[in-house]
């Protein structure tokens, strides 16, 4: 059971990817594997940038349509267009924070946060900054609408883009807006966010980089006799510890029988010697989400003869999608690699938003999306069967000119691979590595 074709240590991204070529013959160093902390000894992520370049791209994108307005409501949107952070989860609020991007340029921040904002968010001027949007109700909605109104100068009829709303707030924006036209705003923000900047992607792998953390103190709390939850709170402690805002869902840990059928939430079960356990875990680095999946045995013991064929089978389907993943392809040739081992959905993409298009599922068929570089797509294909146990497996990955960007380095559990894809660069590179069993 020791693995065979293992990589080694060049060619590791970890290692040697923090500088690129340039056409006019010099190094430039790439924004990865850096500090987080404001130095100035070295440039790093530069987030007026990240900002102007989040802004430019939306408005290139509603400059494209004959929609004279976007109303924004999802908080990631409003993040992505101003850099306004407010709460993330448990629920969805349509009114912590709200954009309203005119066709023009001009574009305003409704917040509840209003005091804070103002003197923290310097590279807005004043009047974009203005109270909050209260479409809790129909006469906050009325109210707010008429002063966007106003603001913006929008007659009766004109065209109006909405990425998240409900039929009540429909039908009060309708009072205001009697003759205008709604339509999907959504649709024309995912033209601008499908497509990363480099400081996009800069966060992005950092995220990862505070997820590995996570991971780190998962495994070190995953021993016999502990609960999931136990494990969980290992993971987002340390994630928490490192400044994470928030996690990139409920996070999972899911041991035993809860594995196969896939049970995707935590409970207080007791991990128990010998169980396949399944770790899907993402923390939050300035509003970007890591998100990615592992599965271990938990114990010093090796696995059964079909739980390493179940994991090898969901691992090929991994790197198989990955592999796939460039310019030329579309998400439908990168569902059709990861087969069989897909349930409902092999993956999607991912920003500021954890799930994004593009999506990867059999309706990929007749919605066909030609990768392009700079896309961030996650693949999780999963392979399990009752008494055995399920396997989830899950990558990040960067669509470029080239072979695909794999930034989700952290390891497999070796006893579970017979075989190691070219792709791994770090499967088989550990010091302490499990014996074969007499």
């Amino acid at each position: 059971m020791i693995p065979k074709n293992v990589s080694v240590v060049d060619n590791n991204p970890a290692i040697a990817a923090c500088f690129v070529f340039e056409s006019e013959g010099r190094y430039k160093r790439t924004m990865r594997d850096l500090g987080w902390m404001g130095v100035d000894w070295e440039q790093r992520i530069d987030f007026d940038r990240l900002r102007r370049g989040r802004l430019e791209r939306a408005k290139a994108a509603l400059a494209e349509t004959d929609v004279d307005a976007l109303f924004i409501f999802r908080a990631e949107d409003a993040r992505y267009l101003t850099g306004h952070r407010s709460h993330l989860g448990p629920v969805a609020e349509l009114s912590f924070g709200n954009v309203v991007l005119h066709r023009r340029g001009d574009f305003v921040l409704y917040t509840m946060d209003l005091d804070t904002c103002r003197p923290s968010m310097p590279w807005l001027e004043e009047r974009q900054i203005q109270g909050r949007a209260n479409v809790r109700d129909h006469v906050g909605t009325v109210a707010w609408a008429e002063s966007v109104k106003a603001e913006f100068d929008l007659g009766t009829d004109c065209k109006i883009g909405i990425d998240l709303w409900t039929p009540r707030i429909e039908t009060s924006l309708k009072t205001v807006f009697p003759s205008a036209e709604f339509v999907d705003g959504y649709e024309i923000l995912l033209k601008a966010k499908i497509i990363k900047t480099e400081e996009e992607l800069a966060c992005i792998r950092a995220a990862a980089v505070l997820t590995e953390v996570g991971f780190h103190a998962a495994l070190d709390a995953l021993t016999p006799g502990v609960k999931e939850c136990e494990v969980l709170a290992a993971a987002w402690g340390a994630m928490t510890a490192l400044g994470s805002e928030w996690t990139q869902c409920s996070n999972i840990v899911a041991s035993g029988p809860y594995t196969a059928p896939y049970r995707r939430f935590t409970s207080d079960r007791i991990i128990r010697e010998g169980d396949v356990v399944i770790i899907d875990i993402g923390g939050c680095y300035n509003g970007y989400w890591g998100d990615f999946t592992r599965t271990y045995i938990c114990g010093n013991v090796w696995p059964t003869r079909e739980q390493v064929e179940l994991h090898q089978q969901c691992y090929n389907a991994l790197f198989n999608a990955c592999a796939t993943a460039r310019v030329g392809k579309t998400n439908y040739d990168v569902y059709l690699a990861a087969q069989p081992c897909v349930r409902h959905n092999l993956g999607h993409g991912a920003g500021l938003s954890p799930w994004e298009p593009p999506y990867f599922s059999i309706s990929s068929k007749d919605e066909r999306v030609p990768l392009q570089q700079n896309m961030v797509l996650n693949f999780e294909p999963y392979a399990g069967k009752p008494g055995i146990g399920g396997f989830r497996l899950e990558n990040n990955v960067i669509v470029t000119d080239g072979e695909p960007e794999i930034f989700t380095i952290f390891p497999f559990d070796e006893r579970l691979l017979t075989d190691v894809h070219p792709l791994d660069k770090t499967t088989g590179r550990r010091l302490q590595s499990y014996a074969p069993r007499v």
